[in-house]
């Protein structure tokens, strides 16, 4: 009976074993699907965004939303930059596919009209923008730290494609005394 029982023991340590490297297993397949297909961490570097983001800031991107609706004006972007491989830029969506977007006398106009609600500029722009037309693909985006950003106004970033987008800044989660959603309009 105890060379039973013995059998017993050493049969059920493998299976808690084979359980839990199962339970295991899952998670980290789990965990894989939900980076690669729904969200992802990523960290700002710079202050292009001051004062929506801040320099050191984590975020989780929404990689999943824009398969089933368009982006939306105002909507903070991450896309990939296209000079520098594993670098991502974090922008706001000013001008919409078919729009034309310039910037005069400090301000954005979109199709001649000022755009007045854009209240995320931190001060008047300083440099000037000619026309840009963009295709029924393409995004204008811009930092809302307006005078310091690299952005669509800069021949280096120019225009987003929309098989560019990475996906929607949602959540913040550092600095801890900062952690909630992000507010895109």
């Amino acid at each position: 009976m105890s060379r039973r029982r013995k059998n017993d023991v050493g049969g059920s340590v493998l299976r808690e074993l084979g359980g839990w490297l199962l339970y295991i297993l899952i998670i980290v397949g789990l965990t894989y699907l939900i980076i690669t297909f729904v969200g992802q961490r990523t960290r700002v570097s710079g202050y292009s965004m001051e004062p929506t983001l801040s320099d050191g800031d984590s975020l989780i991107v929404d990689k999943i939303s824009y398969r089933f609706r368009d982006p939306k004006r105002f909507d903070i972007i991450v896309f990939p930059y296209k000079y520098e491989k594993n670098t991502y830029y974090i922008k706001r969506i000013i001008g919409l596919p078919g729009e034309t977007v310039q910037v005069t006398d400090g301000y954005v106009y979109i199709n001649g009209q000022k755009l007045e609600s854009d209240t995320y500029g931190a001060e008047l722009m300083q440099a000037e923008a000619s026309p840009v037309t963009l295709s029924e693909d393409e995004y204008f985006v811009m930092g809302d730290n307006r005078n310091h950003s690299s952005d669509s106004r800069d021949p280096s970033v120019g225009v987003i494609k929309r098989k560019d987008l990475m996906g929607r800044a949602f959540l913040r989660v550092y600095p801890f005394d900062k952690i909630g959603v992000i507010k895109h309009e």
